[in-house]
């Protein structure tokens, strides 16, 4: 069962074959009408979302299919106590298909591993977004034609900013492909990620300011400050502002940049900017939709598969985040992966350490 967690687990073939089907929806939207007739999505949105949620609605609709689910987890069994576990092994029964955003991190893994149907990560926390990732890159290559030998520069919360950690691992696959990380160092990027960029010998550079580089840039994606990841309000309103692009600091810029965000903003990009040609976030709203009925069209072809028997764990690991998913759903096995610095939680990518199981307490 191909499930959807991280996008940089696909291969380029894969991608390229997804990439090439969604500019054909594209460019022939018609042709795909009845392409999920009879298929139904499963939406299930335990976090705030407008344009992910409603993506993923409107591109079931015009593939012909329908979707169930829900936005507000306080009206369904969850509110209740209804583990991750059985709500996908419940769900799964109903729906060829289903879509989480879930505040903990790596829930979307924790989720894959009780499905009987695809999962799609609409993202897990402050961790990776697949599906902003797969629109980002639809628009640099249908706006630029490729990703290689590209300078972009990513500007704002870079330590929780899920759709930051999905581009950069994605961008990867890619050659010369040089990053400026514009941040403040209370929002720089996380280890795991810096990591990450090290690990596969990528180009980076991590500096305060955004005016000294626009003008080398040939991508400038930015992102708000989020404040629903932040542990008080005078944290964020500390940072709160403190980046803001507008048509002057434009002027510097090259006239084929193209200016992204994942959206929603806040006061990181100014109202004159959107008439500027190069500003192209809403248009990369729109080919988000198209990516995501090539991703849905592509794994409804798999059908319902009796989930594979739930791996054994090390119970004497325990992540060290306190927002992966493994602190509210105690029953999952503790999976771990190797890095160069040690062992990684596979749910969220932080480091676990030692600990005594419940059961020997």
């Amino acid at each position: 069962m191909r499930h959807i967690n991280d996008l940089s687990e696909l291969s380029m073939e894969e991608f390229q074959e997804l990439y090439r089907l969604t500019s054909n929806i594209i460019d022939r939207p018609e042709g795909y009408a009845d392409a999920c007739r009879g298929k139904v999505l499963g939406s299930l949105f335990y976090e705030p979302s407008t344009r992910t949620n409603l993506s993923f609605s409107t591109a079931m609709m015009r593939l012909g299919g329908s979707v169930v689910g829900f936005s507000d987890p306080r009206s369904t069994s969850t509110a209740k106590g209804e583990s991750l576990k059985d709500t996908f092994n419940m769900v799964s029964s109903y729906a060829d298909l289903i879509v989480m955003r879930n505040p903990r991190e790596g829930a979307a893994k924790a989720a894959s591993l009780y499905s009987s149907v695809p999962v799609i990560n609409a993202g897990d926390g402050g961790h990776l977004h697949p599906t902003q990732t797969l629109t980002d890159m639809v628009t640099i290559l249908r706006l630029r034609g490729s990703a290689d030998n590209m300078k972009i520069g990513i500007c704002g919360d870079l330590k929780y900013g899920r759709t930051v950690h999905s581009l950069i691992k994605f961008l990867q696959k890619y050659k010369n492909v040089q990053f400026y990380l514009i941040a403040p160092r209370e929002l720089s990027i996380p280890e795991y990620i810096r990591r990450f960029m090290a690990e596969h010998k990528m180009q980076f550079f991590e500096v305060s300011g955004l005016e000294p580089v626009i003008p080398m840039l040939d991508v400038l994606y930015m992102t708000r400050i989020q404040q629903e990841r932040f542990s008080s309000e005078s944290e964020y309103r500390s940072l709160k502002g403190i980046y803001c692009l507008n048509a002057r600091k434009l002027q510097e810029a090259k006239p084929e940049l193209l200016v992204m965000h994942p959206l929603p903003r806040v006061d990181e990009i100014a109202q004159d900017v959107d008439d500027d040609p190069r500003a192209v976030y809403f248009e990369q709203a729109r080919f988000g939709m198209y990516a995501r009925m090539a991703l849905l069209l592509t794994l409804s072809k798999q059908g319902h598969r009796r989930p594979p028997k739930t791996p054994a764990g090390n119970p004497y690991r325990c992540c060290t985040n306190p927002k992966c998913i493994t602190k509210t759903e105690p029953y999952l096995p503790m999976l771990t992966v190797e890095t160069s610095e040690g062992e990684c939680c596979a749910y969220c990518d932080k480091p676990v350490e030692k600990c005594i199981p419940r059961s020997e307490e």
